[in-house]
Order: C-alpha cells, then sequence, then structure tokens
C-alpha cells in the first residue's frame, strides 16, 4: 500500500513539473507582471516538490515486511527508501527500545531507528509481544527501577 501511495505521488509531482514549462509559455496574457508569474509558479513548483518528500518523512519507518531468525533472537525489517527501493534493517530484540510516550508514526526504536510495525498483522499475537519484551519478567518494585534506570544512564 505505501509503494503505490508513493509511486502514486512521485509520478503526479513528475508530470506537473513536466507541464510546469508549458503551463508558463500558455499563461503568458494571464498574469501581467513576470515577477507574478515567478511567484505562483515558484509556490506550485514547491507543493510538487513538497508533496512527495513530507510523505517520503511520515512512511520511512513503515515496516513492509519483518523477518525473525529464532536461532540468534534476530529481526530484520524492511522498509522503503527515498527511490522506493527496499531498505534492511537488522536488530536484535535487545536493541528494541520503546517509546516512553506514544508517538503517531513509532512503534518502537530499533538501534536508534524509529519503526512503525502494525500489531493486527501479526499471525501470532506471541510473536509481537516477544518483540516489543512483553514476555519479559517485570517487577513493581521502585527500588529496581530506580537500579535499572542509574546503570541505563551510566552506560
Amino acid at each position: 500500500m505505501v509503494f503505490g501511495v508513493k509511486c502514486f505521488s512521485y509520478s503526479t509531482s513528475v508530470i506537473s513539473l513536466a507541464f510546469l514549462p508549458y503551463l508558463l509559455s500558455q499563461s503568458n496574457m494571464a498574469f501581467g507582471s513576470l515577477p507574478l508569474q515567478i511567484l505562483f509558479y515558484g509556490i506550485m513548483g514547491s507543493f510538487t516538490v513538497i508533496t512527495p518528500m513530507l510523505l517520503h518523512f511520515f512512511t520511512k519507518g513503515y515496516v513492509i515486511r519483518l523477518y525473525h531468525e529464532a536461532t540468534t533472537d534476530t529481526y530484520e525489517a524492511i522498509t522503503y527508501s527515498v527511490m522506493l527501493s527496499e531498505t534492511s534493517t537488522v536488530f536484535h530484540q535487545n536493541d528494541v527500545k520503546i517509546p516512553e510516550s506514544s508517538h503517531i508514526f513509532t512503534t518502537f526504536y530499533a538501534k536508534t531507528k524509529s519503526l512503525l510495525v502494525n500489531p493486527m498483522l501479526f499471525p501470532n499475537p506471541e510473536d509481537y509481544n516477544h518483540l516489543m519484551g512483553y514476555d519479559k519478567p517485570f517487577t513493581f518494585d521502585l527500588e529496581d527501577f530506580s537500579e535499572k534506570k542509574l546503570q541505563e544512564d551510566e552506560k
């Protein structure tokens, strides 16, 4: 789905940029002055370029495929780059950091890279729980929490 949306956005931007010189030559009579034409077509051209950039910025962390190697407990997340090629990020389950506050386009961080996964697409919910570290034991003891926080701060 992300691939199709990005392809559509890129193709409409290329078509718009291709027709921009033609529109400029045909509308000399519609605009009276050259600075007004430059301003108008500059704004149109910048929106044509900014839209795909914003789309990529918001969807760059969306994981299209996620593979798990059970023997080494490593994951490989496949995302799309700016040029619509697949980019692979390999990380260990210990590298997963869950943000303290919810982020709109981030489920977790893997080696400082923000990734967005859809938990509903996991066929086995236990796989998602293992990825996020929800299957690890936890404690409500505040002393353990403060000791763990101090150890992380020292690193």
